[in-house]
């Protein structure tokens, strides 16, 4: 059975705040709406139990700024929807938080993206049937299909991942353990956005006669 969304399973400490900056979520806003009208970010009653899916962020000077938690369903997601995660402890399994909404329950694997180079500025995480799919076919760096979503198991499998592949501070990683979940990074929002879109279409180019 599919594991279910949503669920936080690291120690979270948050504390209630004020929205972040509007310019610090302009570029990632509008293309957080592009990856909801692709399906690839939302919430769908016949999807994974109708929990919303899909979250992105981008590195700021103190921490991260990623969307909260079950906040998939609007295509254009408002600035109460944004939390800013300031310290990440990956062998604790700990994250604290603040702003008016908690961070998605992949904090943890956000992290661990951001702790891989420091040159990375933007990590995408969708759901993708398509592409999860064609992993393989296409080289994509995978974890394995026994690694929970949202651990510290999931934050070493990523960086185990990205130096098997040596992908530098660019590239895509497919969730083995995470149904359709694929994880984009790289250092601009525009950049892991535009891999995305570009494998995407690789993957559907195998179903075309």
């Amino acid at each position: 059975m599919a594991e279910a969304e949503g669920v936080i399973k690291f120690q979270l400490d948050h504390r209630a705040g004020e929205s972040v900056a509007p310019a610090s979520v302009r570029s990632l806003t509008a293309w957080r709406a592009l990856l909801h009208r692709l399906g690839l970010v939302g919430q769908d009653p016949a999807r994974y139990g109708g929990y919303g899916f899909g979250n992105v962020s981008v590195r700021v000077a103190a921490g991260f700024i990623i969307s909260g938690t079950q906040t998939g369903a609007p295509e254009w997601l408002p600035i109460e929807g944004w939390a800013h995660v300031t310290v990440v402890d990956l062998s604790a399994n700990a994250v604290r938080s603040e702003g008016p909404v908690r961070p998605s329950s992949e904090a943890l694997t956000h992290a661990a993206c951001y702790a891989l180079e420091p040159t990375i500025a933007a990590v995408l995480h969708v759901h993708c049937p398509e592409l999860w799919a064609a992993a393989e076919t296409l080289g994509l760096a995978e974890t394995p299909a026994d690694v929970a979503y949202g651990t510290p198991a999931m934050a070493t499998a990523v960086r185990t991942a990205h130096v098997q592949a040596a992908l530098g501070d660019r590239g895509l990683i497919a969730m083995g353990g995470h149904e359709h979940g694929i994880v984009s990074f790289g250092p601009s929002v525009a950049i892991a956005g535009s891999l995305l879109v570009e494998a995407l279409a690789r993957a559907l180019e195998q179903s075309v006669d």
